[in-house]
Formats: C-alpha cells, sequence, structure tokens
C-alpha cells in the first residue's frame, strides 16, 4: 500500500511549499470568480500524494483525486462548496457550477500543478468541447499523456489524450478522468482506480 504510507508520511511531513492562491468560476460560464488561497500543507500532500504515481495511468487516477480535494478545500473558502454534479441539483443555488466554470477552474488547477513540475506523465491541453445530438455541448479540462520514448519503429508516438472533468459529481469528489474517445461518445460516470478509502478530502486542523 505504497499511496498509503505517502500519504500519511505528507500529512505529517513539514514540506517546504509555498502556498499558492487561484481563482475559481462559479455561477454558469465564469460568470463570477472567487479567489482561494491553498496551504503550504495542503500542497505538501498534493505534491508527495502525485509524486507516487507509478506511470501514466496511476497519475491519471491520483489526478481524479487531487482535483476533488483542491476543489473541496476551495469549497471551504467559496460559495461553490454548494456545487452538485451536473447542472440540476443545484439549479438557481449561488455557487453553482457549469461545464464551463469547471473546465476552466480544473484547467487552472491542472496548471497550477503542472507549474510546480508535479505531473510527470502529462502536460495540461486547452479545454476541449464535444457536442451530442446536435445542442448538448458540453465542456472539460483536458490532459495529453506526455510520449517518452519512440514506438520500436523508430516513428514518433501520438499522445494519447484524456479529459479530467469534475463536472458530474459534486464538490469535493474525485473528478472522472477518461480517454478523450470514450468521452467524446458520450462517456463520463467512470469512478477512480484507487480504493475508496482515500476519496475523501483531506481535512486540516487550523
Amino acid at each position: 500500500m505504497r499511496w498509503l504510507i505517502v500519504l500519511l508520511l505528507a500529512t505529517s511531513a513539514q514540506t517546504a511549499v509555498a502556498d499558492a492562491t487561484l481563482r475559481v468560476c462559479y455561477n454558469y460560464g465564469c460568470l463570477q470568480e472567487a479567489e482561494v488561497r491553498y496551504s503550504e500543507r495542503q500542497l505538501a500532500l498534493v505534491g508527495a500524494f502525485l509524486a507516487a504515481a507509478g506511470d501514466a495511468a496511476d497519475e491519471r487516477d491520483r489526478l481524479a483525486l487531487v482535483i476533488g480535494w483542491l476543489l473541496g478545500w476551495a469549497g471551504e473558502q467559496s460559495v461553490i462548496a454548494a456545487d452538485r454534479g451536473g447542472n440540476v441539483a443545484d439549479d438557481g443555488v449561488d455557487g453553482r457550477m457549469d461545464c464551463i466554470d469547471h473546465s476552466l477552474t480544473t484547467t487552472r488547477l491542472l496548471r497550477m500543478l503542472d507549474d510546480r513540475h508535479w505531473l510527470r506523465f502529462h502536460e495540461v491541453r486547452e479545454p476541449v468541447l464535444r457536442t451530442r445530438y446536435l445542442f448538448a455541448a458540453h465542456f472539460s479540462a483536458q490532459i495529453a499523456e506526455k510520449v517518452l520514448e519512440p514506438t520500436p519503429d523508430g516513428v514518433a508516438a501520438t499522445a494519447k489524450l484524456h479529459v479530467v472533468d469534475s463536472w458530474f459529481h459534486d464538490n469535493g469528489q474525485p473528478a472522472v478522468v477518461m480517454s478523450l474517445p470514450e468521452w467524446l461518445a458520450g462517456g463520463g460516470e467512470v469512478e477512480s482506480a484507487l480504493p475508496a478509502l482515500v476519496a475523501g478530502m483531506p481535512a486540516f486542523g487550523p
């Protein structure tokens, strides 16, 4: 249970990681924004947890949880705590987030992680749009798996694209991370492959 050991060590370690501020979007179409702060302790936990990823698939599973944590911590400081999965359960509520709010905010979170060199197997891309049934448009944050080695025939491999979609579940829950082709075909309810034990947002005292 290597990931659990890393998680426990990270929560107790006094790692020197600078805190960070970031603006989160809400109330549909990024109509409003709130500035939130992530503490050194929170970011130390995130950095250690991602550092334990053994490969790209493992990193994606960890990203699903990390994005949930970061949005949950943002909810402790802003009205986005009221956000519920989809666009129905929180209709008209201050703090609701549509797919535009989520795709922009999650992309900002991913760039924050990438700027700290915590994404070893992926790079951040611009948000992606899918359109189904003519009018059903939906946006998501997007990452590309880094191509570390050429294929056996010497031809550069094509980067595999994935979405990090935090819109489907309530605030603080793991994001949906899946391949872009599967998402474009209508996917979006896949849960993280990591045990549910770590799916809850880590709590921090004063």
